[in-house]
């Protein structure tokens, strides 16, 4: 997989300014990258090579193992193989089946046309063990909250050193990865960075719940470096720690101004196994994750565990037609001690402080030429109930305290360019789609769920999107 040309020196030093960035101010908001063009046209192959659809994120054998070896394979030529930056541009149309009241910051109470995401990546191969990409990102959706520009460095995931070597007569793949979120460095799209939906409405509400690796708390609050090793194109294991970014790097890029307050380093674990047959690919792995999280209330941290265990299997056939199924189960322990006492102390209770949170995200697809795809999809969540996090004298998310939740999701998509025979291949890439979301339980209940007379089905959401990369 590893190449032996180098970039041109414009970018090297654009990618070599790019890590010292990153390295010290890494910020991002969950979205999701797509297919980055600079890639396909590093490599010389169509987007299809890498992602399925043609559009990302979804990877397919090639690409994952195009970005275990540090996005560093070659194969392009001209100008453009040694170009190191690319766009993207989100648009979207949304509908809820409730009005919003009060409207979001800027926007109506319904049927909103937003402006999602503008992004710029600097992505590509430094040298032929170093290589990653940067997405810089203006979302005028988050700026519907009062206060906040939009502004972030975005998804990001620096490869400062991969090599292969021989090991018991098969090739062991080393590297390093410094990234902004835990998972957005993994291979596979089972995980929380790059798992389904692959994009989503900003407007329409979700539920209240959400575990530590699957809610995206930590996108973008935290630095983090893991090491990882990759067997025979088969196992993979990888483990590193995650910090905290400074209440000055918070400020300093609009998210903030409240950091993560994470008390000592957050270990994160990985171990995956692949097999490839013929025009088939299956995995199957495990995540573990711990933090320590100080709430703010000067009586301590609160504590969660996460163990994960995710799956995928991939029909790639002729590319004709294509199935995929991939998903992922979260067992959260959470021992809230700091939290717990605040809200004994505030209400004259004696709650205890120790809970669990499960949550199961599925979805299955189906693509014809990387062109018309219909994706399924489902995502469950259940657990103890809980006072201190969803009840109606914390959040008020959930009259009864639960945090259980059942809904659906349709998506429908049209790729009409990034094939191989694409018009201005690799530069042209656009996606429209539209993607029906519907529950059937929200917080604890199937009606008036908060106590307010809200259903679930209020939640329902048509999300009509146009998503460009060049």
């Amino acid at each position: 997989m590893q190449s032996v040309e180098y970039r041109t020196a414009g970018a090297l030093a654009l990618s070599l300014g790019g890590f010292v960035v990153a390295a010290s101010m890494l910020l991002s908001q969950q979205h999701q990258a797509s297919a980055v063009p600079a890639f396909a046209a590093q490599t010389g192959q169509p987007c299809t090579a890498c992602h399925i659809g043609g559009f990302g994120p979804q990877l397919t054998p090639f690409g994952r193992a195009f970005k275990i070896n540090g996005y560093t394979q070659g194969g392009g030529s001209g100008w453009e193989a040694h170009f190191p930056l690319s766009a993207m541009v989100e648009t979207s149309f949304n509908h809820t089946a409730q009005d919003q009241n009060p409207p979001p910051h800027t926007f109506g109470s319904n049927n909103n046309f937003a402006n999602d995401q503008d992004s710029v990546f600097i992505a590509g191969r430094v040298t032929d063990h170093t290589g990653g990409f940067i997405q810089l990102t203006y979302n005028n959706v988050d700026n519907r909250t009062a206060g906040t520009n939009g502004l972030s460095v975005d998804n990001t995931d620096l490869r400062p050193y991969t090599t292969t070597v021989q090991a018991f007569g098969n090739d062991l793949t080393l590297g390093l990865s410094v990234n902004n979120n835990p998972s957005v460095q993994d291979p596979y799209n089972s995980t929380p960075a790059w798992g389904y939906p692959y994009i989503a409405s900003a407007f329409a509400n979700g539920p209240a719940a959400s575990t530590l690796l699957g809610g995206g708390s930590l996108a973008g609050n935290t630095i983090g470096v893991t090491a990882y090793a990759w067997y025979n194109e088969h196992l993979y294991l990888e483990a590193g720690g995650y910090g905290g970014m400074s209440t000055w790097l918070v400020n300093r890029f609009g998210v903030g101004p409240t950091p993560l307050n994470n008390r000592g380093l957050m270990p994160y674990i990985r171990a995956a196994y692949e097999w490839d047959w013929g025009n088939n690919a299956a995995w199957a792995g495990a995540t573990f994750m711990h933090a320590a999280i100080d709430p703010g209330f000067s009586t301590g941290s609160d504590k969660y565990s996460d163990y994960a265990i995710d799956g995928g299997y991939e029909f790639l056939g002729t590319g004709k037609h294509i199935f995929t199924l991939q998903g992922q189960f979260i067992h959260e322990t959470q021992n809230l001690t700091a939290s717990t006492a605040n809200y004994n102390a505030t209400n004259g209770t004696n709650l205890s402080s120790t809970y669990g949170l499960n949550t199961i995200n599925l979805a299955g697809s189906y693509w014809y030429e990387n062109t018309y795809g219909l994706t399924l999809g489902w995502q469950h969540g259940w657990g103890d109930t809980n006072a201190v996090v969803y009840g109606p004298l914390s959040s008020g998310a959930s009259a009864n305290s639960s945090p259980d939740y059942n809904g659906f999701s349709v998506e429908a998509d049209w790729v009409p360019f990034g094939k191989d025979k694409s018009p201005l291949r690799p530069w042209a890439n656009l996606k429209l789609g539209v993607l029906y979301t519907f529950y059937t339980e929200m917080n604890g209940a199937n009606s008036n769920y908060d106590g307010n007379g809200t259903n679930a089905s209020d939640n329902n959401s048509v999300y009509l999107f146009a998503w460009l990369a060049f």
